[in-house]
């Protein structure tokens, strides 16, 4: 057998029974399980300076473990300088082992990195579904600080497949996501 990472096996032990006995499921397969994780990030800088999208996609792909695409713009704007067709994002999904490794060094090693960090919020997006905002992305271990040349945030979404806000709050709870009291 494989490795399995530690965060999917607490998962298959230990989440899947508190939120059976949580909200009284019937069947395992009804308790909400985390469908994958994406980072996007959003380079409103990128329409001037084309080497921001290399250098964040070779930063993203560091802190995600797996390679980064570049988004491109579907429209031109002309007050943002905009053209169809330009990079102007970064963006990466992590499912399977991947994303539970990942899961686990944001809440083991970078969350806890955080300046003056009180917890995150608790506001879920209706459909169970959660989105974090890392304003530094110099939080991460994988990442040298000495050769950055700008710092930039960028967003996290856990997908659930929960029915309920209150589910997909609960099992993303269970994994150990840091939420303000």
């Amino acid at each position: 057998m494989g490795y399995i990472p530690n965060l999917k096996q607490k998962y298959n032990s230990e989440i899947v029974g508190a939120l059976k006995t949580e909200f009284s499921y019937s069947s395992v397969m009804q308790v909400p399980r985390l469908e994958k994780i994406v980072i996007n990030q959003g380079l409103g800088r990128a329409v001037a300076d084309k080497k921001l999208v290399e250098t964040s996609i070779n930063e993203i792909s560091l802190i995600a473990g797996q390679k980064a695409v570049a988004s491109y713009s579907k429209k031109d704007i002309s007050n943002f300088k905009l053209r169809k067709n330009m990079p102007i994002g970064v963006r990466v999904t992590l499912r399977g082992d991947k994303m539970y490794e990942f899961l686990e060094r944001l809440i083991c090693s970078a969350l806890p990195r955080i300046r003056d960090f009180q917890g995150i919020k608790n506001k879920m997006d209706g459909s169970g579904n959660y989105t974090l905002g890392v304003t530094e992305h110099i939080i991460f271990p994988e990442i040298e600080v000495d050769k950055i040349t700008n710092i930039s945030g960028f967003d996290i979404t856990f997908v659930t497949n929960a029915n309920t806000d209150q589910e997909g709050y609960s099992l993303l709870k269970q994994f150990g996501l840091p939420f303000k009291k």
